[in-house]
């Protein structure tokens, strides 16, 4: 074990996530993939893992991340909404002297931009590696693998101290354990001090769902589907431009019904 990774100092950004169903704050798996990598690190190479939120120190889902094994959390005072504070310069200020910052991709219900680890490398001087799956720490260079399209990885080293933003797929599997909430403890920070400038321009509305659009069910064979994707082949249908109103909506009443897309 290299002496110099002993001294070595790793932070953690955690958010708060939404659940899917219920709505209820919890835990963002991409930060939950972030500490356990860290906690991992811990283990191997002996660095000391420090865990920052930006946020509410009240917030219950703070608990779930002492659950997946963080020991204590440092909580910035942080406003969140369209009259927010910016969090990138209280961070940026606390993580100066740290090694490397592991983050999620994303948050999970907050802004949801993505753009926060970029921002604070930018802020720090750092460098930044994003999409990472997994992270092994040397002489002043933490090797990272990143997740690309199609399947491909590539084997990355980026010089210390850098950012690194941990991708959805990474390889680790965090394990909650209730009995860990209560040996953790929570911590409330120093306040952020700046407006979020760019809050003037967002605008907070519910989504809205789809409508589903209706696909008539493919009856071929898989043999024509076939040739229907190499060659030219006219896929079929009515083209109906005589007769009235009513025997127009007659033919799509019948293609509707033959295709069992509707059932009246």
């Amino acid at each position: 074990m290299n002496a110099a990774m002993n001294d070595a100092r790793i932070a953690v950004l955690v958010s708060v996530g939404r659940h899917r169903v219920s709505a209820a704050p919890c835990y963002s798996r991409n930060d939950a993939a972030a500490l356990e990598i860290a906690r991992g690190l811990e283990q191997t190479n002996g660095c000391s893992v420090e865990v920052l939120h930006a946020g509410d120190a009240s917030n219950p889902a703070l608990t779930d991340y002492l659950a997946l094994g963080a020991r204590r959390i440092e909580v910035i005072d942080c406003a969140s909404g369209l009259d927010g504070d910016d969090p990138i310069p209280a961070l940026a200020e606390r993580l100066r002297g740290v090694s490397l910052v592991l983050t999620g991709t994303r948050a999970e219900g907050a802004y949801d931009t993505g753009m926060l680890p970029y921002q604070l490398a930018a802020q720090l001087g750092y460098t930044f590696v994003g999409s990472a799956l997994d992270v092994t720490l040397g002489d002043g260079f933490a090797t990272v693998t990143q997740f690309m399209p199609k399947g491909v990885r590539r084997r990355v080293a980026a010089a210390l101290p850098c950012v690194v933003a941990i991708h959805p797929q990474a390889n680790v599997k965090p394990r909650y354990a209730y009995a860990r909430v209560p040996d953790g403890t929570i911590v409330q920070g120093p306040p952020a001090s700046r407006k979020d400038v760019d809050a003037p321009y967002w605008s907070v509305a519910p989504t809205e769902r789809k409508p589903r659009k209706l696909v008539a069910s493919e009856k071929r064979s898989g043999h024509s589907r076939m040739l229907m994707a190499t060659t030219t082949e006219s896929r079929g249908g009515n083209v109906v431009i005589e007769g009235s109103s009513v025997e127009k909506a007659q033919v799509i009443l019948s293609y509707l019904r033959e295709h069992r897309l509707i059932d009246y």
